[in-house]
């Protein structure tokens, strides 16, 4: 059974006939079977299609639960009414549940083996102006016209089902959570500014003249001060606010997230919360065929991240890996590679097994899309069936540098390793890897893949800033503890701070908090910040950590993200009901709007020319 039956089949099963019960109808549109054979019904919906077979007219009436065929004949004394009326319009209609042909059943409706012979119609509502969506029809249309429509856009069963499943994990979620001793909790959402990362959305203060609230960026701070005062599990499916621009995956304005923080818990007390509950949310809800993770996740080192998969949020699905050939280069034969090296830059090296046997334009392709993002060209080696090694570059090392290469690589014949040089080696690598993957259509289907990435660094270098920089959650805890940010260089410490990902997209943040004030104050003093900038900005932690907290930890999964993945679709905008679009526009209701003078006046507001550049 398909996802989208398994929603359908919910609302078929005993139970739900009370709730679909109300005065307009006796039954939903998605309930009725062999067993309603013989009852007079009263189904309400929209009318989704209208075929008329010359005599004999078909009325496929849809609601929130499903479909039913309905069916008039020419004799009947509303079949004119229904002749004219029109796709969309709202009716409701009384009728007998008749069992349909043998070959006229629809496996692929819930209710596919019966039929209403409708003895009556009324309509209720009918649409007075050209429906701008065609909601019968597999054709796409523009976005803009989508979500300035998106009350029609969602009657389309695919989006119609992304909410209903949306629900359903938000659900189930929440479920998980309380199971395991965790108490939802609601955080404020007007609370004040703080530097978190991206831009705030402000609110001005009527009241307080010249002074804002802040929309909160996450639930941060407060979720701290409840382990603070005592609470030990906390969760809620928390709003989120940030001014920042829209990615497939990221949606500008508002995003919602599983908020949870523990105390007394280490990095492994998160971890084996989270775990099981992403696990069951997966397992509840993947498609059909897919396959999941086991418990517990892999963990791989922020470092090895890096190095192996070419950024912090690696694809597993991707069977490729990249290795570091910067050593074995830099006394190499091959000076481009040498010279490289010898002035600061790496050199990656990945091995794509099988590779060989394919055509020279392969190659010539790989090497013209290499240049367009910055290479000089993309370099190659391989190994025949015969354990040579061929390639442009295989001319210039000695067998000795062939064999450490085939080493490295774990090379086999009719393999090919691809060489990337550059300063900025890492990241090209990991583009590398993913072209290569996508090509060769080696990525991993029908399967979600979890890993951890731990380790992050606490600190970076800022090279516009010219200044260390915090790398990650501002509030982690260094591993080592005031004694590493004493006595360790910044930039070798690590913090006990962790990411979730699933196919390469980034679930969820996370760490164990930093909830000794001295620590505090020595790494924002790291990160070029003194204990007033501290006591100003976050006022309420830092006060609260004086009077004793416990160690805590937490993380906060992306549920717009989860349910990104689960309904299979790249954009994160087609599992949230009313979004925004790519400029941070509610199309629908014309949101961001300007205000009138008197609501300016009473804030004490004026509203200035935009300024140029």
């Amino acid at each position: 059974m398909s996802r989208t039956q398994f929603i359908e089949l919910s609302f078929c099963l005993s139970g739900m006939e009370f709730i679909t019960r109300t005065t307009f109808r006796t039954h939903s549109c998605g309930e009725l079977h062999l067993k309603d054979v013989g009852e007079l019904v009263v189904l309400c919906g929209f009318v989704h299609r209208i075929r008329d077979h010359g005599g004999l007219l078909f009325i496929d009436l849809r609601d929130h639960y499903g479909m039913t065929q309905c069916v008039l004949q020419e004799e009947d004394s509303d079949f004119k009414i229904a002749e004219k009326m029109k796709d969309e319009s709202v009716i409701t209609l009384t009728g007998e549940v008749v069992k349909r042909d043998e070959s006229t059943i629809n496996r692929n409706m819930c209710t596919g083996e019966v039929e209403v012979r409708v003895e009556k119609i009324e309509i209720l509502s009918a649409p007075t102006e050209t429906l701008p969506l065609q909601i019968n029809i597999e054709n796409e249309f523009p976005e803009d016209t989508r979500l300035t429509y998106r009350y029609i856009d969602l009657r389309k069963k695919e989006n119609h089902d992304n909410i209903v499943l949306r629900s359903k994990v938000i659900s189930h979620i929440r479920n998980e959570m309380i199971k395991m001793g965790f108490l939802e909790i609601q955080t404020p959402i007007l609370t004040s500014s703080s530097p978190e990362g991206a831009r705030d959305y402000l609110v001005p203060s009527r009241i307080h003249h010249g002074k804002f609230y802040a929309l909160p960026q996450a639930p941060q701070q407060f979720k701290q001060l409840l382990m603070i005062a005592g609470f030990d599990r906390y969760f809620q499916i928390a709003p989120c606010f940030r001014d920042e621009d829209a990615r497939a995956d990221r949606s500008p304005g508002e995003f919602y997230q599983l908020d949870m923080e523990m105390s007394f818990a280490s990095q492994e007390d998160v971890f084996s919360v989270i775990e099981p509950v992403l696990y069951s949310t997966f397992k509840s809800f993947s498609p059909d065929g897919y396959s999941i993770t086991d418990c517990p996740f892999p963990r791989i080192t922020f470092n090895d991240a890096m190095l192996h998969y070419g950024c912090d949020k690696p694809d597993l699905r991707n069977p490729l890996i990249i290795e570091d050939l910067s050593e074995l280069f830099k006394n190499s034969g091959f000076s481009a590679f040498a010279n490289a090296v010898n002035n600061g830059g790496k050199v990656r090296s990945i091995n794509v097994p099988n590779c060989a046997k394919e055509s020279r334009s392969f190659f010539d392709k790989l090497n013209d899309w290499a240049k367009e993002i910055g290479l000089p060209g993309l370099g190659y080696i391989l190994m025949t069936a015969e354990s040579e090694f061929k390639g442009p570059i295989a001319k210039f090392l000695n067998e000795s540098e062939l064999q450490d290469i085939a080493k490295i690589n774990r090379i086999k014949p009719e393999s090919v390793v691809f060489f990337v040089c550059d300063q900025n080696a890492t990241k090209i690598a990991g583009l590398v890897r993913t072209k290569l993957a996508t090509q060769l259509d080696l990525i991993e289907k029908n399967v979600y893949k979890f890993c951890w990435v731990v380790d992050f660094p606490m600190f970076e270098y800022d090279e516009d800033l010219k200044q260390i920089i915090f790398s990650h959650n501002p509030f982690s805890m260094p591993q080592g503890g005031l004694t590493a940010l004493q006595e360790m260089p910044p930039l070798e410490i690590k913090a006990y701070q962790y990411d979730i990902v699933c196919n390469g997209i980034e679930l969820s943040s996370g760490a164990i908090r930093n909830h000794v004030p001295e620590i505090m104050y020595k790494a924002f003093e790291i990160a070029g910040y003194d204990h007033q900038f501290v006591d100003e900005k976050f006022r309420a932690m830092i006060r609260a950590f004086k009077y004793g907290a416990p160690p805590h930890g937490g993380c906060a999964p992306g549920i717009d993200r989860i349910l990104m993945l689960l309904a299979n679709t790249e954009n994160i905008r087609e599992v949230i009901a009313f979004p925004f679009n790519q400029q941070a526009q509610d199309l629908m209701t014309g949101a961001p709007l300007e205000v009138t003078p008197q609501q300016l006046k009473e804030l004490h507001i004026s509203v200035l020319p935009k300024l140029k550049g």
